[in-house]
């Protein structure tokens, strides 16, 4: 499967979609802040954690939808959209596997998943190429694990809410690791591509 990269259609900075996003990335470290203070002996906030997650997502479906119907995709936002994703998915990681909700070798498998991804970025760049573009799978991916989440923050909640959160936030992270380590091999399989492409116009 390829990756599909949408035309750019304006130059434009201060577009609703990049403004959606900038907050998206202003609403990391407020996130990451809010699921660790209890470690460091604060009050638990995690329906306030929670909530900046559920907004996160709107905005994420918002940006990428409005920039489409206005003619508004711009080289700018198909930056911070990836970029707004992987530091959710990032912040989230460290704050639920530090509140000891996610066990460590689970993070290892998200994180080696990073790790793979930035591998391939040095080769794009030595080739002419940037960042990949977003792809479906990618983009699935995304949306099971920020489902995901959410879930494991409520089980340490108390009474059937846990109990129910607990099945649903596990099976939305085996499916969302499962197609994020789906979406990476495709990343990597396009760059190879990309990477033979610019090998034969060489020659």
């Amino acid at each position: 499967m390829e990756v599909q990269e949408t035309r750019v259609q304006t130059d434009r900075v201060l577009t609703i979609p990049n403004i959606l996003s900038m907050a998206r990335l202003l609403g990391v470290p407020l996130f990451l802040w809010l699921v660790l203070w209890p470690v460091f002996d604060g009050p638990k906030n995690d329906g306030w954690a929670i909530l900046i997650l559920a907004l996160s997502g709107v905005s994420d479906y918002l940006d990428g939808k409005l920039a489409r119907k206005w003619g508004q995709i711009s080289r700018l936002g198909q930056l911070l959209d990836p970029l707004a994703d992987r530091l959710y998915v990032l912040s989230t990681i460290v704050g639920l596997t530090w509140r000891e909700i996610m066990p460590w070798w689970l993070t290892a498998v998200l994180l080696g998943r990073e790790v793979f991804i930035a591998a391939l970025l040095p080769v794009l760049k030595r080739h002419g190429y940037g960042p990949p573009g977003v792809n479906f799978i990618g983009k699935a991916a995304t949306f099971n694990l920020m489902y995901a989440f959410p879930l494991l923050l409520l089980t340490t909640s108390t009474g059937w809410v846990s109990d129910v959160a607990s099945i649903i936030g596990w099976a939305f992270v085996w499916w969302g690791t499962t197609l994020y380590w789906w979406a990476g091999i495709l990343y990597a399989v396009q760059t190879r591509r990309l990477v033979k492409e610019a090998g034969a116009v060489a020659d």
